[in-house]
């Protein structure tokens, strides 16, 4: 089996912040999907959302604030999987709470990791 990070990039659901109760939802989902995998055996490890502050190092040690929230596709989060192929691992996304607010996940797989199970 080949190991694949999935790269969960924001939705932007429409204008405002969530309420309480969508907020619970929202995060019931994710703890249902992730905990699932596991459970099935695919999820290596679940990740975790990304904080929105951080820096940016560019060649020649240049650091700027960022990530920007103008940025599109901001990454949110990282979860890490086992799959068959690139086709199965994509498989695997589906159920993913962040399509269903219009996000994406990036499946990408690790370059040289092989496993012995």
């Amino acid at each position: 089996m080949a190991k694949f990070m999935f790269l969960y990039r924001d939705g932007n659901k429409g204008p405002g912040e969530p309420s309480p109760e969508e907020m619970q939802q929202v995060l019931q989902a994710w703890t249902d999907w992730i905990s699932g995998g596991h459970e099935a055996g695919w999820m290596v490890d679940g990740g975790d959302a990304l904080a929105p502050e951080g820096h940016v190092v560019a060649t020649g040690g240049t650091v700027t604030d960022g990530p920007f929230a103008e940025s599109k596709e901001l990454v949110g989060g990282y979860s890490m999987v086992r799959a068959d192929s690139l086709e199965a691992a994509v498989a695997l996304t589906k159920g993913c709470p962040v399509l269903d607010s219009g996000g994406t996940v990036e499946v990408r797989q690790l370059a040289g990791y092989k496993s012995d199970d």
